[in-house]
């Protein structure tokens, strides 16, 4: 004969396991339900979301395209150097073959005293002139194409062909690469610094709209509150609904992005036609549009995880 009283069961861990996912799988379900059935209140704050994330992603996909299109300009620098005049050819071997090992060499060509004296008569009017001159005055050049264009580096380089015996003098024009590597330097700092302020201001959208969501809902949460509920059941709702609009502000920038990238194209192919160059705009990698969707879903969960934080504190207090 039995005896009468309270039983216990045991829930094994797998069948624990689906359950928790089964409860994921639904609030997430029923929060992007409530998103779509508020629509239009839903579109207004992903646009504004998307706004605030789209600026610094416009600036940034600008600046890689001003990187693309210097790498591809033609005016890459050039580094003549001077040999001394009174040179053997196993000393222009020597300085040809340093050049030629050096890691920064892109390509070089030698011009000889002669080659260079040709080459000066053809495009001067001193052909007279240059024909009395008892001995060529012009020393043998190698002209020098870097394959990188950082100013440091190239510094380096100049001052390792100095100390060249065989060198007389070392010229490159280092004062536009200059000015460029510091207005790319200047706009990453933009960039940065406005991506941060911008994300800030993500973060005061959504946690100001989780806020609005958790009093529409206090009631709600009191009586499940009183009747034993936890808080990471409490919390879950809002947390997916911070989630699926950061899901809604990166889908709303990258539309916003592309459609900049439409507007400006036009113009920019009839300026590199201008320059009988022909070059497009060019949008979002798939691997930087997977980093955009990852950022603004995790900033939609920590402005929901701010926001649910702080007000079930106050909701706690009140019961």
């Amino acid at each position: 004969m039995k005896t009468p009283g309270a039983t216990t069961t045991s829930i094994s861990m797998p069948d624990l396991m689906t359950a928790w996912l089964r409860s994921h799988r639904n609030v997430a379900i029923q929060s992007l339900s409530n998103l779509l059935k508020n629509w239009l209140t839903s579109l207004m704050t992903m646009m504004v979301l998307g706004i605030a994330m789209g600026l610094p992603l416009l600036l940034y996909i600008l600046l890689v395209n001003v990187l693309n299109l210097s790498e591809n300009f033609d005016g890459k620098p050039r580094i003549s150097i001077y040999l001394n005049k009174q040179l053997e050819e196993a000393d222009i071997k020597r300085v040809l073959t340093v050049v030629n090992e050096h890691s920064n060499t892109q390509s070089f060509r030698y011009i000889s005293p002669e080659e260079a004296l040709a080459d000066f008569q053809f495009r001067s009017n001193f052909v007279d002139v240059l024909n009395t001159l008892a001995s060529n005055p012009l020393p043998g050049v190698v002209e020098l194409i870097p394959s990188y264009t950082d100013p440091v580096k190239l510094r380096s380089q100049i001052m390792e062909l100095e100390k060249l015996q065989e060198v007389d003098t070392v010229l490159a024009d280092l004062l536009w690469i200059e000015r460029l590597f510091s207005f790319i330097k200047l706009a990453e700092s933009v960039v940065i610094l406005l991506a941060l302020i911008l994300g800030l201001g993500v973060l005061l959208v959504l946690g100001n709209t989780i806020r609005l969501s958790i009093e529409n809902r206090r009631n709600e949460i009191e009586v499940v509150k009183l009747v034993g509920g936890t808080n990471s059941f409490v919390k879950r709702p809002f947390l997916y609904l911070g989630f699926w609009y950061g899901i809604g502000g990166a889908i709303s920038s990258w539309f916003l992005v592309h459609i900049c990238l439409l507007f400006l194209s036009g113009p920019v192919e009839l300026i590199a036609q201008s320059y009988r160059d022909h070059y497009a705009l060019v949008g979002l990698t798939f691997l930087e549009g997977l980093v955009l969707f990852a950022v603004s879903s995790a900033l939609g969960l920590l402005g929901a995880v701010l926001a649910v934080y702080r007000h079930l504190r106050i909701i706690d207090g009140s019961l």
